[in-house]
This record gives structure tokens, C-alpha cells and sequence, in this order.
């Protein structure tokens, strides 16, 4: 006697796997597409707004010393606002930017926990002040941080974030494993459009869903991954391990200042003039405050212009300008250079704008899987109930 066939075979549990998590988490999904679809070019589209501010003709003087910028600037704003970093370019036709940042602790939305968050642009040769802007308010940021924790405090938002985008990765596998044709009949209909006058919409919209889906799938397991890496601590050092073969973090040893140098009244200016001559080809060159008088000046160098893939480190007494630490990119091992290319990858910057276009249309896609998704179930659902009516 021949054995009855499973009605629900393996493919029929991968179905109700892909739809129910579908159900849980599609909203947070295409929440997050959208966003990243808008946040791809917001470099290119800030930079084209504000062209007036970021440049200045060069003059044949030198630039205002950064130790007499900083203060003068501080003295222009007010002491409502305390400057804590300053983003110096290489490009000696371009504005320096100071920063403005104080946060809230104990909020629990994006609103609540910035105190202040201001960009200062500042002509570096005559120390006028042509913009300020209030980056909390930015339409780029705010759609940054719906990205980033939907507008909640991190700790919170972030994990919502990042369970949604878990549950989505195991939606492309399933998906994956949905769309694999049975045989080569099967195979044609799977990889392009087959079209027809009489086609209904409920086969165009389910192509739509698996066509486009198979052919990003392998990108948005990309920008998946790198979104988890910000999500949970745990999945970024597990890419840490994978890309460094070892779970030991790198020794980073910031030498003793010497206590005998004297201590010089232009430290600050000699602390970016020996960045400069460690790094004469970098983009520009971000120094911070120190927390207190005995902490060090620390410098971080963007190597090339809108990517931070490849970054140096550099860390200062403040006191004599005497270099402690000089981390060069080369230095780090692939585990760390894997961290470092995070955001580049999520975006898509690290291939420049042909990259960025990728990211774009991968995302914009991914956004339309839980509605192409949501329109399979309700045609089969609404069927159902037609075929039942009748």
C-alpha cells in the first residue's frame, strides 16, 4: 500500500514561517526602508544646500590660529552653547565647523535626550560665522534617527530596530528557499517577467514580490548585517571575530607624556600642524576637547572626502603638543577595518555614488516586500473567501 503524500510538506512550514514574521515585523521594515532610502544621498543633497556656507575664496593669509578661532567663535555664540569639537578640511577653500552637542540622559525619545546639537560654520581666514545650524532639527538627522532607534532613546529603540531587521534576514533565507523552482519549466518563471495582456494583478504583484526579491536579496543581507552591527553588541563582535580570526582586541598603548617638556601656550596649533605632517594627503581632521586638564587631545583623521572606511587616530598631550598615540589605518587588523567600513557599507559610499545608487534601489525594494507581501496574502485570503461566497 502506497504511502500517503504529506499534505504539509517543508516548503508549506517555510511559507508560514516567512508569513507570520512577514506579519510581525513588515511595518518596522518598511519603516526602516524608506528611511534608508531617503538618509542614501543626504550627504550629496546637505552639501548642494548649503554650498554657500561650506566654502570661502582663499586669501593669501594663513588661517586664524585654531586655539584664537575656538575661543573667538565660543565668545560669538554665547556661553549657552559650549563648543566640544571642530571639524578642520584640508581644502584650504573650505569653512571649518565647530560643534555644539550636549545630551540628556534620562530621556526616552530623540527630542528629549538633545539638550543642543549645532554646527558652527566659521570662515577660517577672517572668523566671521556665515551659519549656524540646528542639527536636531535637521530633516536628514530626524530621518537618521527613525533609521537608527525610530526616534526612541537608543538602548530601546535600537533593539526594536534590530530584532525587526533579524527577522527580516530570516525572511529573505525563507524567501530564498520559497522562490527555488521545483524544476526547469519552474526556473524560467523565476527569474524574469512573463507577462501577458490577460495577466491579473494578483500574478504581477506576486512576481514583483519574487523577482525583485531574489535579485536583492544578496544586498540586503548586506545592509542587513551592517545594521545589526549598531544593534546588538553581540553580532559586532562576532564580525569582529570573523574578520580578525580572534576574540583578543588589539592593544592600543597610549604612551606616558613626558612631564619634563614645558607646557606651551599654542599647543592646539602645533597639535594640528604635526596631524597635518602625519597625514598631508587626509581629508580633514576632527579634535575634540578634553574631558578635563588632565586628558588627552584626541584628533580623528577622515582620510578621504564623505567615507570613513579608512581613518587614523591620533592623541596628544594638551599641555606640550607631544604625540602619545599615532594609529594609522594600516595598523588595524581586518576585524577592526571591517567595523570601520560599517557605515560605508550600509549605505553603500564605500563604491562611491554607483554604490549609493545600489543602496538606494536595493532599499527601495525592501520596502516593497511587506507590501507586495501583505498583497499575496490578502489576494489568497480574499480568494478563499470568493470561492466559498460562490
Amino acid at each position: 500500500m502506497a504511502k500517503k503524500k504529506n499534505k504539509y510538506g517543508f516548503k508549506h512550514w517555510i511559507g508560514k514561517i516567512h508569513l507570520w514574521l512577514g506579519m510581525a515585523s513588515g511595518s518596522v521594515v518598511l519603516l526602516l526602508s524608506v528611511t534608508g532610502c531617503i538618509y542614501v544621498f543626504s550627504v550629496e543633497i546637505t552639501e548642494a544646500l548649503r554650498k554657500d556656507v561650506m566654502y570661502v575664496s582663499k586669501t593669501e593669509s594663513a588661517p586664524i590660529p585654531i586655539s584664537k578661532l575656538w575661543d573667538d567663535t565660543q565668545k560669538k555664540i554665547g556661553n549657552n552653547l559650549k563648543i566640544s569639537r571642530v571639524k578642520v578640511s584640508n581644502n584650504p577653500e573650505k569653512t571649518w565647523v565647530f560643534g555644539c552637542y550636549k545630551k540628556n540622559e534620562n530621556a526616552i525619545t530623540y527630542f528629549g535626550a538633545i539638550d543642543y546639537y549645532k554646527s558652527v560654520y566659521v570662515n577660517p581666514y577672517s572668523g566671521e560665522i556665515l551659519a549656524v545650524y540646528d542639527e536636531e532639527m535637521d530633516f536628514f538627522n530626524i530621518v537618521k534617527f527613525i533609521h537608527w532607534s525610530l526616534l526612541l532613546e537608543v538602548g530601546l529603540g535600537q533593539q526594536i530596530v534590530g530584532w525587526s531587521t533579524f527577522i527580516f534576514v530570516i525572511m529573505l533565507i525563507t524567501g530564498i528557499i520559497l522562490w527555488w523552482p521545483k524544476n526547469k519549466a519552474a526556473r524560467k518563471q523565476r527569474f524574469k517577467f512573463q507577462w501577458k495582456e490577460t495577466t491579473n494583478w494578483r500574478r504581477k504583484n506576486y512576481d514583483i514580490h519574487n523577482i525583485f526579491g531574489f535579485y536583492i536579496a544578496t544586498i540586503a543581507l548586506i545592509i542587513a548585517f551592517t545594521g545589526m552591527v549598531w544593534a546588538f553588541s553581540w553580532f559586532q563582535a562576532a564580525v569582529y571575530v570573523a574578520g580578525s580570526g580572534t576574540t583578543e582586541r588589539p592593544e592600543v598603548v597610549t604612551k606616558e607624556a613626558d612631564k619634563n617638556l614645558p607646557k606651551i601656550s599654542n599647543a592646539m596649533e602645533a597639535i594640528l600642524e604635526k596631524t597635518k605632517l602625519a597625514y598631508p594627503d587626509a581629508d580633514a581632521f576632527s579634535l575634540r576637547k578634553p574631558a578635563d586638564s588632565l586628558a588627552t587631545m584626541d584628533v580623528y583623521v577622515q582620510q578621504n572626502e564623505n567615507t570613513y572606511y579608512v581613518s587614523h587616530e591620533m592623541r596628544f598631550d594638551q599641555k606640550s603638543g607631544e604625540i602619545l598615540l599615532n594609529r594609522n589605518h594600516s595598523q588595524k587588523n581586518f576585524g577592526e577595518k571591517l567595523i570601520t567600513a560599517n557605515y560605508d557599507l550600509h549605505v553603500g559610499a564605500i563604491l562611491g555614488i554607483p554604490g549609493k545608487i545600489i543602496a538606494f534601489i536595493a532599499s527601495f525594494i525592501c520596502g516593497m516586500l511587506p507590501v507586495t507581501g501583505f498583497l499575496i496574502w490578502y489576494g489568497r485570503k480574499f480568494k478563499k473567501k470568493t470561492k466559498r461566497a460562490n
